[in-house]
């Protein structure tokens, strides 16, 4: 794809994708003035662009929709369902010729606009045409402009190289081109009946009204960025392993001009160390996007699907400003469309139901983020029939997935739900069985160190959470050691840090110790990782679902790490490593395997006594 290509394809997707969540919120508001033109600009500077690549089938489908949404701002047709539903259909159409593009499919390999695409926007425009006689006296076009982010007028820059009359001719049958309003205009015009000759003409009047402010803001190359990363990343590693080698060299007596240069060194040292983590900070913060871009592209999933279901569904969204990594956004939004899918099929009661449980006709669905110290955190919630446990665990056990010991607490057998080949539903639909399961979900998640639960009430819904580190590349840490073993614990689940007594209580024959009043299980880092046993004279309580104290050997502080995935091989129990600021390699602890207990994987994990 050619670099001209590419930027019109990461503009009007973006174009595309907020289409979408224009006609939604139109649908729910069909006055919205403001919102039609919005639509009406975006499908315009979408044909500009799509024309100037000579795409002819995308032309077409934006042209039809522009004057169906010029006769919609002008009065000649009302907002109808009918309207919405083929003004969606334009967007699909678009937004799939556009993904097309982007995944490498050339130009000429796009398919045409199909008939009946065709056939519903014309019926839609025509459903509110003037009669024809007005049609004479109509003024002349006067169609609005419109830039995009970057400020390029796509539609100014195809007529600009396009000579008059040669330009994507729209289809043969478009007798409906709506006419645009004019000031001298005191009642809506007729809608046009002459055929498109692909060229707009402009009034010096909209070009002022509609010129574009431009953005100070460029497009680069995401392997570019992450490299510089890298690089910044790694300078910080290596400032901090210079100011150890100082501290050291400090401790060396030093007189007259050798103490003038140490000095001198030292706070020339810290101007450096302090300019890398700027960097790196600037650097990691160009990476950041709201996870609104994400959600913005679920409504109309939702409302596809519960009209597909016959069910009467709202999605609601919550702290869409939130920020993320985009590698994180990018990643998310298949296992997110996997669980909003099992919430509308498996979770959401059909109306009958739901009115014969005394609920709402409509229910909801709320899609929310925000976030919570270095974590960012996402639920998805639904006010559905929830799940049984007991039933659950009744499935696994039939499939062979577990033990008759396994899954005994009511967490624990919600969480049966991310096994391998595990489904509470026996015959495959179009909505949720496509034979991924929830380990699916699960698995993408914890390869960006993250880690999902579910809380689920028999009768009143069931919530999935998310969380993840803001930032994937550098993570604030527990830095402590067990069994002769430098580990890293990710401080987002570390709640405090207490000393362990000689002795403990025992519930069941295991370690508890009580921690502000309510007891909790010790459970020994060294014996989840499957190490040898040493003393260990340090617990750490672990904020998760079911809080309990890991216990360690020493803690050693805390630091900021530059994590690389394991990437050769897997660990239970290990997300990736990182380099102390001493140089040592060190193993970071999964957010995942502490928030789910750190169940043992290897070995006994009973805890070995302070002597």
């Amino acid at each position: 794809m050619d670099d001209m290509l590419k930027e019109f394809v990461v503009e009007a997707l973006d174009l595309a994708t907020n289409v979408e969540e224009h006609l939604l919120a139109l649908e729910r508001n069909p006055d919205d003035l403001n919102t039609i033109n919005a639509v009406f600009r975006s499908f315009h500077t979408i044909k500009g662009g799509a024309g100037f690549m000579n795409l002819p089938a995308m032309v077409s489908a934006c042209h039809l929709t522009e004057n169906l949404f010029d006769a919609l701002r002008n009065g000649q047709v009302a907002v109808t369902p009918m309207a919405i539903e083929a003004a969606l259909q334009a967007s699909g159409f678009v937004a799939d010729q556009l993904e097309e593009l982007a995944n490498g499919a050339p130009p000429e390999s796009l398919p045409a606009m199909p008939q009946s695409l065709e056939v519903i926007l014309t019926s839609a425009i025509e459903g509110g045409a003037a009669p024809q006689a007005a049609a004479t006296n109509a003024p002349p076009p006067a169609t609005q402009t419109a830039a995009t982010a970057d400020g390029l007028d796509w539609h100014a820059l195809y007529l600009a190289v396009v000579p008059a009359g040669t330009a994507v001719a729209a289809p043969a049958n478009d007798a409906v081109a709506a006419a645009a309003p004019t000031e001298q205009t005191t009642a809506p015009p007729a809608a046009k009946t002459g055929n498109w000759d692909g060229v707009e003409r402009r009034t010096g009047a909209a070009e002022k009204s509609t010129a574009a402010v431009k953005e100070e803001s460029i497009r680069i190359d995401a392997g570019k960025l992450d490299a510089l990363l890298e690089v910044a990343g790694e300078s910080v590693q290596a400032a901090n392993q210079a100011a150890v080698l100082l501290e050291k060299l400090a401790q060396f007596p030093m007189e007259g001009q050798a103490a003038t240069l140490m000095s001198a060194l030292a706070e020339t040292l810290n101007r450096a160390s302090r300019y890398s983590t700027e960097l790196q900070r600037a650097t990691l913060s160009t990476r950041m996007q709201p996870v609104g871009k994400l959600f913005q592209r679920f409504p109309r999933l939702v409302r596809e699907l519960a009209k597909e279901l016959g069910k009467d569904v709202d999605l609601q969204i919550e702290g869409a400003e939130t920020e993320v990594d985009r590698v994180v956004v990018d990643s998310l939004y298949d296992p997110l469309v996997h669980m909003l899918r099992n919430s509308l099929d498996h979770g959401i009661e059909d109306n009958a139901t739901r009115a014969a449980s005394g609920k709402p006709a409509k229910s909801v669905i709320l899609l929310k983020a925000w976030q919570e110290a270095s974590s960012v955190m996402i639920e998805i919630s639904d006010d559905g029939k929830g799940m049984d446990a007991q039933a659950l665990r009744a499935k696994a056990l039939a499939k062979g997935l577990i033990s008759d010991t396994a899954a005994q607490t009511q967490e624990e057998m919600l969480q049966l739900v991310f096994l391998p080949g595990f489904s509470t539903k026996e015959v495959a639909n179009s909505v949720s069985g496509r034979g991924v399961g929830m380990d699916v979900v699960k698995t993408a998640v914890e390869k960006h160190r993250g880690a999902i639960s579910i809380d689920s009430r028999l009768g009143v819904g069931t919530r999935f959470s998310i969380r993840l580190p803001i930032e994937l590349s550098i993570v604030p840490t527990m830095l402590v050691r067990s069994s002769d073993a430098a580990l890293a614990l990710p401080m987002a689940v570390v709640e405090r840090v207490v000393e362990l007594p000689e002795e403990f209580e025992k519930v069941g024959g295991a370690p508890v110790l009580r921690d502000q009043g309510r007891p909790l299980p010790v459970r020994s880092l060294a014996g989840a990782l499957g190490y040898e046993l040493q003393t260990e004279r340090v617990g750490i309580v672990i904020a998760a679902p079911q809080p309990y104290i890991l216990s360690v050997g020493i803690v050693e502080g805390t630091a900021d790490l530059v994590i690389k995935p394991m990437t050769a091989m897997h660990v239970d129990g290990i997300a990736g490593t990182a380099r102390s600021a001493e140089g040592e390699l060190v193993l970071v602890v999964g957010l995942s395997f502490l928030l789910e207990g750190s169940k043992q994987t290897y070995k006994s994990n009973t805890v070995r006594l302070a002597a």
